[in-house]
């Protein structure tokens, strides 16, 4: 289930870069905060939500 504190913690798992961003005076570095965070959030909570083409996936 996805509440408050599902979201808190998604949010404190966020990569450093991506929360500290978010507090730049530059709309471009911010903006790429927004979406890392946001992005961050919904794989956490929901799971992979981008695949990337370039990307080789590792055996299991």
């Amino acid at each position: 289930m996805i509440d408050q504190h599902a979201i808190a913690e998604a949010i404190a798992t966020a990569p450093g870069w991506a929360l500290v961003a978010l507090t730049v005076p530059q709309d471009r570095l911010r903006e790429a905060g927004q979406r890392e965070v946001a992005e961050h959030i919904m794989t956490t909570l929901v799971g992979r939500v981008r695949e990337d083409a370039e990307q080789i996936a590792l055996p299991l």
